[in-house]
This record gives structure tokens, C-alpha cells and sequence, in this order.
């Protein structure tokens, strides 16, 4: 039962988002971004985390109308939550349910790390440069799978299933990372 509980945790839920696995950082993007467009109002969610939180910017009150429908207004204020049409309101709140939605997916020690941070843009982008490195560890990690693929063998005793699912493996880490392999060449290495 351990093991089911760990997927579910692995692969998040209605209720709860996927966790982290810092090991699996390229996967784990890919599942909350399809996690979050699956929530209502996933599209401002992902605009959230993707270009920062709703501004809510200043506000001038009509006082009253002029001669020749000349406008008077106010002086000009903070905007305030009350003063949002539907649409920034329904922004707003993708703001504070993309920030829980990538809380609630790290682990304490990433978490943390991180948990000063207020708006989603800003937890997402240093979650990132945490997990991913820097263009020399992206270069290294290409390398280093590049390798792997090169030197992939059946391990004594072990199933054609077994091999398949870390060829599979393979194959997906390195999609994850843009690296791309013609087909023939695919095939020539799984035989």
C-alpha cells in the first residue's frame, strides 16, 4: 500500500497537486502546468505563475456629469478588490490559488527555501533556478544522458519489460530536456 500512496503523491490528485521530485524537476513542470489548466480559471492560473501577479493599479470615481457630458472626477486612489469587474476579480484570485497550488506541490526542504515568497511568478521562477541549474548543468545533464543512451545495454537477468521501461526512461528525461534523436537511431539502440 506504501507504494500506492507514493504515486498518488507522485502524481497529485484532483485535491492535491503533484509533489515534487527534485530529481524529476522536468516532469513535475509539465504536471502542474496540466494540473493547474485542469482547475477552473486555469488559464489566469497559469498567467499568474507565467508573468506575475494582477495589478490592481489606481482608480478615479465619476463624481458627477458636466455641461455637454464633461465628466468630473474624483481624486485619484489605490483600487481596491470591491472596484474589480468579474474579469481582474477572477484574476485576483488565480493569483492567491496559484501560489497555494505550488506550495502545496514542494517538499518541506524545498519549501523552505522558498516560502518568503508571496506571488507565484516569483516561487515558480526560484524553484526553477534551484532545480535546474545553470546552462552549465543543463549542458552537463545533456551529456551525461547522451552518454547513457550511448552505452544502454540489457543488464544480465533482466526482463524484456524491465529494459523497455528504463529505455522508455531514458528516451522521456531526455524529450524533457529538448534532446532529440532521429528514429532510426531510436531503434538501432533499444535492438
Amino acid at each position: 500500500m506504501a507504494n500506492l500512496s507514493e504515486d498518488i503523491q507522485c502524481a497529485g490528485s484532483d485535491t492535491r497537486p503533484p509533489m515534487l521530485d527534485r530529481t524529476d524537476f522536468a516532469s513535475w513542470q509539465q504536471r502542474i502546468r496540466l494540473y493547474c489548466r485542469g482547475k477552473e480559471n486555469g488559464v489566469n492560473i497559469l498567467k499568474s505563475i507565467d508573468e506575475g501577479p494582477f495589478q490592481m493599479g489606481t482608480f478615479r470615481e465619476t463624481l458627477a456629469e458636466g455641461d455637454e457630458g464633461a465628466l468630473h472626477l474624483g481624486p485619484e486612489r489605490p483600487r481596491v478588490y470591491s472596484d474589480l469587474s468579474p474579469e481582474d476579480k477572477d484574476r485576483y484570485n488565480a493569483d492567491i490559488r496559484a501560489t497555494n497550488i505550488l506550495l502545496q506541490g514542494l517538499p518541506k526542504d524545498i519549501y523552505s527555501l522558498i516560502n518568503h515568497y508571496t506571488d507565484a511568478k516569483d516561487i515558480w521562477d526560484n524553484v526553477k533556478m534551484l532545480l535546474e541549474g545553470s546552462e552549465l548543468t543543463k549542458e552537463d545533464r545533456e551529456s551525461q544522458l547522451y552518454d547513457d543512451f550511448e552505452h544502454f545495454r540489457q543488464h544480465k537477468g533482466e526482463t524484456i519489460h524491465d529494459y523497455y521501461v528504463r529505455f522508455a526512461k531514458l528516451i522521456n528525461d531526455m524529450r524533457n530536456i529538448k534532446m532529440t534523436m532521429s528514429r532510426m537511431q531510436l531503434k538501432l539502440d533499444f535492438i
